[in-house]
């Protein structure tokens, strides 16, 4: 007669041990959402993982740069139309200043409005202003970032509205001639802020059709690695409630066989 079956307990108990680790692999994937822990958990799909967060952070904050660049935009369009309002004064000023019925002293005060003028468009270019950085004060590139990876880049050329870069230095209200030439003058300075108005229009909308881009790529690539490192709950519940079934048998069944044993030694010492 055998009092002790060890080969069943030996089973038992490695099967138990087995399955609590399992378990404890198990209730880790369930508690974190994550299917991979550690490098242990899946080599290969560890280092594809941590490639596409990599893609995915890059790109969301490509989107912030970008949201950054349609600020820089917006604060530049309404610069120029400020500017272009101060030039359609001035041309009113020269218009009327180009009239014979004016005295000395009109065109004096319309000369006084005129360099008011011509300051408040200085003051624009020299003020305005987006993280400390002059926006149309001086022709300089503004490089964005788009995307996730080298290269990823689009340029805004910036713009200088200043009375020199327009060529209004010498605007001048004090003869018929001096306003028939700032008439002149105005109307090249209109024609070039105008311009510029149209070139933000156009790096505006290139910027959005890149976000939107981002964005799609973004969403797909969230997607495939959630594929591969996000936990199916699901399935790991059901693994779960697996091994916690087995866990529990394995363990009666350890139980039961000491319990045989003790009550095998009590026939015997009767």
């Amino acid at each position: 007669m055998k009092i002790h079956n060890q080969a069943m307990v030996t089973f038992s108990m490695t099967r138990y041990q087995k399955n609590d680790r399992l378990m404890e692999k198990t209730i880790d994937k369930l508690s974190t959402g994550n299917a991979i822990r550690r490098a242990s958990s899946n080599a290969a799909g560890l280092a594809i993982s941590e490639t596409m967060r990599a893609q995915v952070r890059g790109l969301s904050q490509a989107q912030r740069n970008m949201q950054d660049g349609l600020s820089v935009l917006d604060a530049a369009n309404e610069g120029l139309n400020n500017v272009n309002g101060l030039l359609q004064r001035g041309r009113e000023l020269g218009v009327m200043s180009a009239n014979d019925t004016l005295t000395d002293a009109d065109r004096k005060a319309s000369q006084e409005e005129l360099d008011q003028l011509m300051q408040s468009i200085n003051d624009t270019a020299d003020k305005l202003e987006f993280n400390t950085k002059k926006i149309l004060g001086e022709n300089a590139p503004l490089i964005l970032m788009v995307g996730a990876n080298p290269g990823q880049q689009i340029t805004i050329d910036l713009v200088d509205t200043s009375t020199t870069a327009l060529n209004l230095d010498d605007a001048s209200l004090l003869t018929r001639d001096n306003a028939e030439q700032l008439i002149k003058q105005i109307d090249e300075a209109i024609a070039q802020t105008t311009g510029n108005l149209t070139k933000i229009g156009s790096y505006y909308e290139a910027i959005e059709h890149h976000i939107a881009n981002t964005m799609v790529n973004e969403s797909n690539l969230t997607s495939a690695l959630s594929q591969i490192a996000d936990t199916n709950m699901a399935k790991e519940m059901m693994s779960f409630v697996s091994l916690d079934i087995r866990q529990n048998s394995d363990q009666f069944m350890v139980s039961r066989i000491n319990q045989s044993s003790t009550e095998a030694l009590q026939l015997v010492k009767k």
